[in-house]
């Protein structure tokens, strides 16, 4: 098989799921609507039945409401005859995934799906199997046509299904007015959960450098040295009156012959940029960024609390 034939055929396949999607969105009706209130007005949680490849998106369907807001758990159908049940309460709702809706552990569980919750959704391709028959309602994930060469392996169905999981997600967004910050607090570690959550002072280097005012050039080098962030704090009272960063000495040393009685409150930048812990680390990646400058000065009710470093915040995926 030459270079020209597997970009067709990939092509190919795309196209025939392309296909089966536009007629999954044009089949978007009432059903959907009475699936969304069902699942959104339940006073318990929401389980996602699956076996074989529907099992897996099962599984990610339960991934994605869990994480946009809506409280979700994963039954595995060959599991649930012989145990699982339990999981179910009176008070959630059922969503059953099953191509044929007639597979034989399928065929076995919706009755006692039915029985066991407030409400049975089925979501099938076939709308005269028992799933359903027993479901409350029903969404139709009909597909014409296989992306598979051999019309066997489950590949436009499955995405159909997924799609249709991430329709009911989205519309659950909506419906529960989740935004962005909602979302973050599902996903603390992520790049968009800290940026959109995560403060100062998380961040904050383990090295407070600073000097007097009065410090000579001697002590004023031990305390730029002592860090790795070529800057040190000239404080009183741990009131900050500037900051000295290894550049001011350079340029310091270069323009005065006799530096043995110049002191830091000579040579500091006045009215450093600064930032109080609390504030949302992506404050602080703006300032540093806007202004050019690798750390900045934290505080704590304006006095002098710490410093936190650009390349620590990049590290960690603040923007």
């Amino acid at each position: 098989m030459n270079a020209k034939q597997i970009i067709e055929l990939g092509k190919k396949a795309i196209e025939i799921e392309i296909d089966e999607l536009e007629k999954l969105k044009n089949r978007i009706d009432e059903n959907f609507v009475v699936a969304t209130e069902i699942i959104n007005n339940t006073k318990g949680k929401l389980i996602v039945v699956g076996i074989g490849k529907s099992a897996h998106v099962a599984n990610k369907i339960v991934a994605t409401l869990n994480s946009t807001g809506t409280p979700s758990q994963f039954l595995h159908a060959s599991e649930a005859i012989h145990g699982d049940l339990g999981v179910i309460q009176k008070q959630d709702v059922v969503l059953c995934i099953s191509n044929s809706g007639n597979s034989p552990e399928i065929a076995n569980l919706v009755p006692f799906l039915k029985d066991y919750s407030y409400k049975l959704i089925g979501m099938t391709g076939n709308l005269n199997s028992k799933l359903a028959e027993f479901s409350d309602v029903v969404l139709n994930t009909k597909v014409d046509k296989e992306a598979c060469p051999n019309k066997l392996a489950p590949t436009s169905s499955t995405t159909v299904q997924m799609a249709l999981g991430d329709a009911l997600a989205v519309v659950l967004m909506e419906m529960k007015d989740f935004k962005a910050n909602d979302f973050a607090k599902f996903h603390p570690g992520g790049s968009l959960g800290k940026n959109l959550t995560a403060k100062v002072e998380q961040f904050l280097s383990s090295q407070k450098p600073t000097v007097s005012p009065d410090a000579g050039i001697r002590d004023i080098i031990i305390s730029i040295s002592s860090s790795t962030h070529g800057i040190t704090i000239v404080t009183e009272n741990d009131e900050i009156l500037g900051v000295i960063t290894d550049g001011d000495l350079r340029r310091m040393l270069l323009n005065d012959n006799d530096v043995s009685k110049i002191t830091a409150q000579e040579i500091m930048s006045k009215k450093p940029k600064s930032i109080e812990k609390n504030s949302l680390a992506k404050v602080a990646m703006k300032i540093l960024k806007d202004n050019n400058i690798g750390q900045l000065v934290v505080t704590e009710n304006g006095k002098y609390y710490g410093i936190i470093d650009l390349h620590t915040l990049l590290d960690e995926g603040i923007n």
